[in-house]
């Protein structure tokens, strides 16, 4: 996880202010120029093909925003779970895990009669249409009230390990959901995640692409374990 920073480093003025060499200055530049491309070639991809060709592989994590993509056998179980999960003429928020927004919108195991949103603070998933939601957990009910307990299936994963965005999570959490709840955080926070949520820890652990020094749980509050562990075998 990416830390603020306290301010002291930022004071520097004058002949003290950093000197980057040129070949840093051409190594953003090229940085810099192969990610406006990749957004072009994004672009390009909804425009002719619509919000499905917005996968995840065309985005880069922001270590900054503390994202960490999930692996794919992670990702895939979540997405799946998701799916079965709702149902038909159902509703599945994704609340700050953008790694399953395509995948739950292609799987061949969703109802195309359920619906599916994601809520995130990076506006670069605006690509999604309709389907996004900017959402800020410092401001966890500032949603439309519309969207009050109208999700079946809400799956969410807190972008920083700290008590205070898995509370203002779990208000947003328990704003949304009218059923299942599935929460993906630190194992750390398990007391915590149990007791705001009423949830239980699940075998499963999910796992990211990039290797994490955190452990990492998922819990629900339904027999989560018992429908992944069928479909697994």
């Amino acid at each position: 996880m990416m830390a603020p920073s306290n301010g002291e480093d930022d004071q520097l003025s004058g002949d003290d202010e950093p000197q980057l060499s040129t070949e840093t200055l051409l190594a953003l530049q090229e940085f810099y120029a192969e990610q406006q491309e990749r957004e072009k070639r994004l672009q390009n991809q909804i425009e002719e093909n619509g919000s499905n060709a917005a996968n995840i592989s065309n985005f880069d994590e922001n270590w900054q925003l503390s994202q960490f993509w999930y692996d794919e056998e992670t990702a895939n179980t979540l997405a799946n779970e998701a799916c079965r999960a709702a149902g038909s003429n159902a509703s599945i928020a994704l609340v700050s895990c953008p790694t399953l927004y395509s995948l739950v919108k292609n799987s061949k195991s969703r109802n195309q009669t359920t619906s599916v949103s994601l809520l995130e603070y990076d506006r670069r998933f605006a690509a999604y249409g309709t389907d996004y939601i900017f959402y800020d957990y410092q401001s966890p009910l500032d949603l439309p009230k519309q969207l009050e307990h109208q999700f079946d299936v809400v799956i969410a994963d807190p972008p920083f390990l700290s008590e205070e965005c898995l509370q203002k999570t779990a208000q947003t959490v328990r704003f949304l959901s009218k059923d299942k709840i599935v929460l993906c955080t630190g194992a750390i926070m398990e007391e915590l995640a149990c007791s705001l949520l009423n949830l239980r820890r699940c075998s499963f652990t999910p796992k990211h692409k990039n290797n994490l020094a955190n452990e990492f749980a998922c819990f629900s509050n339904y027999d989560f374990d018992n429908f992944v562990n069928k479909n697994e075998t």
